[in-house]
């Protein structure tokens, strides 16, 4: 069973499934056709430390780099629109918390925003793809080219989910700042 969250929310992964190991995030959306740039979405994940920066330069998983070193963090594109693959027994101790960002790529078709996003969701499943939680996003201004879908997080030794919606008008530059990244 599916547990649909709302902005804000959290949900336990592991406490209720201590067998829980591989967790497959997927992404999906559609566009409308408007007299704007068409929005090209990138899905990523940034794996942070306790004070909420990227644990390294080569902590966020995206297109251009398709997993981790250790391979905790994996990107694919079956199923859903965009995925990431994600084994919680690799993911070091140092990492406190996985953010999955959805970007606007800023260099496909010129600017783009989340203006013609519509039906955007973050959903987590186990190995055997069956979704344990969804989150669909609420619309978002015009403004806005880079969004916080929702985080993975260690809460003392089990790892639960946040579900966020939080936008940036500084698309994946602004994101990457905000965590310490330099792209």
């Amino acid at each position: 069973m599916s547990i649909h969250m709302q902005a804000g929310g959290n949900a336990p992964l592991t406490a209720e499934n201590p067998l829980l190991i591989e967790l497959l995030i997927g992404f999906g959306w559609t566009t409308i056709a408007s007299g704007a740039p068409d929005a090209e979405l990138v899905p990523s994940a940034i794996l942070c430390d306790s004070a909420g920066n990227a644990v390294s330069p080569d902590s966020m998983v995206f297109f251009n780099q398709l997993s981790t070193p250790d391979d905790a963090v994996r990107y694919t594109t079956k199923g859903d629109q965009e995925q990431i693959e994600v084994n919680l027994s690799l993911v070091p101790d140092t990492v406190s918390k996985i953010v999955f960002v959805v970007y606007v790529d800023p260099d496909i078709r010129k600017p783009g925003s989340f203006s013609t996003v519509r039906n955007a969701y973050i959903r987590v499943a186990g190995r055997d793809d069956k979704d344990l939680l969804r989150f669909d996003l609420e619309r978002t201004d015009a403004t806005v080219t880079a969004m916080i879908f929702g985080e993975l997080y260690r809460y003392k030794s089990e790892w639960k989910f946040r579900a966020l919606g939080d936008g940036f008008t500084t698309g994946i530059d602004g994101v990457a700042r905000s965590f310490g990244l330099a792209l």
